[in-house]
């Protein structure tokens, strides 16, 4: 049953803070209409967003717990199908999840993570002197040639995804996910195509194993298939490949914006006067990568202060709208300095995202590597003139244009 007089949430996302504004002006939760007119709930406030993501009656599974779902209410073209059809810890419930995420968290780590340090510096090396061959010309796009191109071969080298033209493929899928804007049918398409292509993925690492968390969880899926389904095998690939390298994008191309746009606090950075880890905690408060997620489901009902999200009713996650929440002051102003540099931008509870530690290593060698090399780069455009993805989750720009001083 759609929930009454809902904001309708722009599929282009042309102003993500300015309707994350409005909605925080609605209360801390408000209905909202996605594309293909499914209603949810958006929880801007922070702390009831915290309250909500570690309470065990909110779900992620819609086969258990989204009526509308399980009643095939929900159309296969919906746009946003591939965001609660897929099987993997994203979308899993209590024991399952645990079941599934124990299955990759090894991956991640903290001395895993830390181990990656020499490889990342050598990929970032290769890449700035990629950059620099090209400086001094006519404006480089610095997302699809940095921001880009440094994650997905780090989690392409990570999972085993061969570097070959099949990563032109993976980008396609990725984008098709991520894109809200899309014809009936594509988000759909897009994962039958996912599926194809990680099964390939599966096989050819079934032949020839490797030193990989592909071949690592293919193994688990062979020695007990109780433990690991193919659709679950597939689904966790194609969830590491795709949030585990688009979040960081978004991550360096709003820090790298910001700091283009803010001069005194990049100055402040090179002398040493703040730290790479200020930039990139009030870059994830200030731009978060996803702006909104979906979805989870109330498992029953759920009285919080002055409304009650009913059992079945679906939760949208609103994290841009909770990063600039008014308790920070001047919430709006990219600060470095400010000492609450709080966020949710990368979850909170069992689903926070195991990527993180890896995307912020990624950030602090990036970032410093960047400015060290090129520290009179400049937009080569007005920062206005950017464009924003045309998604309700992904927060980045379509191109980041830049000029390169020698």
């Amino acid at each position: 049953m759609p929930l009454p007089n809902p904001y309708v949430l722009d599929p282009d996302a042309t102003d993500v803070h300015g309707e994350a504004t409005a909605l925080r002006e609605r209360g801390p939760a408000t209905p909202v209409e996605l594309p293909g007119r499914v209603t949810a709930w958006a929880v801007t406030d922070p702390d009831l967003l915290r309250r909500l993501l570690t309470d065990p009656r909110v779900s992620k599974d819609p086969r258990q717990h989204w009526p509308a779902w399980i009643a095939g209410e929900i159309p296969p073209d919906w746009p946003l199908v591939s965001w609660v059809a897929v099987e993997n810890m994203f979308t899993a419930y209590g024991p399952e999840h645990r079941r599934l995420r124990s299955l990759v968290s090894g991956a991640f780590t903290m001395r895993r993570i830390a181990a990656l340090r020499p490889e990342i510096e050598s990929i970032v090396a290769e890449l700035l002197d990629d950059l620099a061959a090209d400086a001094g010309g006519p404006p480089v796009d610095l997302r699809e040639r940095y921001a880009y191109s440094l994650p997905i071969d780090v989690i392409c080298r990570l999972v085993g995804f061969p570097d070959d033209g099949s990563r032109a493929q993976l980008r396609r899928i990725v984008d098709t996910v991520f894109d809200t804007t899309a014809e009936p049918g594509v988000a759909a398409a897009g994962m039958l195509e996912a599926h194809q292509l990680f099964g390939e993925l599966v096989e050819a690492k079934r032949r020839e194993p490797g030193d990989d968390l592909a071949s690592a969880m293919l193994a688990v899926r062979d020695e007990n298939d109780s433990r690991l389904s193919e659709a679950e095998l597939t689904g966790t690939i194609f969830l590491l490949l795709g949030a585990g390298h688009e979040t960081t994008v978004n991550l360096l191309d709003h820090a790298i914006t910001a700091l283009l746009t803010h001069r005194d606090q990049l100055d402040r950075v090179l002398a040493g006067q703040n730290s790479w880890h200020d930039v990139i905690e009030e870059t994830l408060r200030w731009q978060p990568p996803v702006s909104n997620l979906p979805l989870r489901y109330a498992v029953e009902d759920i009285k919080l202060d002055g409304l009650t999200i009913r059992r079945g009713e679906p939760i949208l996650a609103a994290y841009a709208a909770a990063g600039r929440d008014p308790r920070h002051p001047e919430a709006d102003r990219f600060d470095i300095t400010r000492e609450n540099k709080e966020h949710l931008s990368f979850g909170h509870g069992v689903h926070f995202c195991l990527g993180a530690p890896l995307a912020r290593l990624e950030a602090e060698i990036a970032l410093p590597g960047l400015f060290a090399r090129f520290p009179d780069m400049s937009l080569a455009v007005p920062v206005t003139e950017l464009r924003p993805m045309g998604s309700l989750m992904s927060n980045g720009h379509r191109e980041l244009p830049v000029h390169l001083t020698p």
